[in-house]
């Protein structure tokens, strides 16, 4: 399917940081279904891709419900739609994509940190429709900074568990009792890697395939010992500096160069372009060993040393 031009039909603060977002199609359309854990990517009014999860029921939508905190070293996106996107604004939406599936299970077990409590949250009202047995855990620093906390309440009573830790890891929730003895039951954890680590710290000895995680945050885009470099674009001769806080994709479209991607995170492929020459630094997760020398994922790699000339 094409992708969609959606209208943000209303926004919701639910927290200081975070906005949820409605939106609806622009034309009289019927919208893709999607299964729970599933995500939409939106061209930002930055320009910037970004990947959202859906938190509505998919079985038969009308619209699109988001939520987005606001990234305090945003580079365009979360920003971009806090400030830029009010009630009206019309943005480019693709068809929803999964890869944080919800499998068949006897028994869930759901775990959010922070705004990764999208996927769960939208997994939760969905096993509460199918009248599946399950628990949350849901933590947090303070009780202000947790997204939908009163609907969650609401809606899954003692099935919720929240914790907040106020910032200290020593008030860190202990999760050992849940995993301490394997049961027959799937887990699906999503939020802050420090979060992730733990799970799979204490999920070690369970069966392959029953703790599952979804990483909202895959690469590392920009790190503190980036430097500029700069890239030359064969085709045009144009030659464009890479700042140290900028991928290359976003540096080309500050310079007014028009350029293809979705994830903009290193993971779907849409930006790979064909490297003439320069010493790249990889960080995608798509390119195979034998395409790394002649391709780059410009949304997320760099140069080593020196500069790139690209096939553009």
């Amino acid at each position: 399917m094409d992708d969609l031009k959606m209208r943000v039909v209303s926004r919701r603060a639910l927290t200081e940081h975070i906005c949820e977002f409605t939106l609806r199609p622009v034309e009289d359309v019927t919208l893709p279904t999607f299964e729970p854990g599933a995500h939409v990517t939106i061209e930002t009014p930055s320009g910037a891709m970004r990947r959202y999860s859906l938190i509505n029921d998919g079985a038969a939508p009308t619209e699109y419900r988001i939520a987005i905190k606001r990234e305090a070293e945003s580079r365009g996106g979360s920003a971009s739609m806090h400030d830029d996107a009010p009630d009206g604004t019309v943005l480019r939406v693709e068809a929803p994509e999964n890869s944080f599936p919800l499998e068949e299970a006897k028994e869930y077990l759901l775990i959010a940190g922070g705004i990764g409590v999208t996927p769960i949250y939208a997994m939760a009202q969905h096993l509460k429709r199918e009248d599946k047995p399950f628990n949350v855990v849901y933590c947090t620093r303070t009780r202000a900074d947790t997204a939908f906390i009163d609907d969650m309440e609401a809606a899954f009573g003692d099935k919720l568990l929240v914790h907040h830790d106020d910032g200290d890891p020593d008030q860190a929730y202990d999760f050992w009792d849940h995993f301490e003895e394997p049961r027959d039951m799937r887990v699906y954890c999503c939020g802050p890697q420090p979060l992730i680590d733990e799970i799979k710290a204490v999920s070690g000895h369970w069966p392959e395939g029953r703790v599952n995680f979804e990483d909202f945050k895959p690469v590392d885009v920009v790190r503190e010992d980036d430097t500029a470099f700069e890239v030359t674009l064969k085709k045009t001769g144009t030659t464009v500096t890479v700042p140290e806080d900028r991928s290359i994709l976003e540096a080309l479209r500050d310079a007014g160069v028009t350029t293809t991607s979705s994830c903009e995170s290193g993971t779907c492929g849409t930006c790979k372009t064909r490297l003439i020459s320069g010493d790249p630094d990889h960080r995608d997760m798509v390119l195979r060993d034998d395409e790394q020398e002649d391709h780059i994922m410009i949304c997320v790699s760099r140069a080593k040393e020196g500069g790139l000339v690209l096939d553009l």
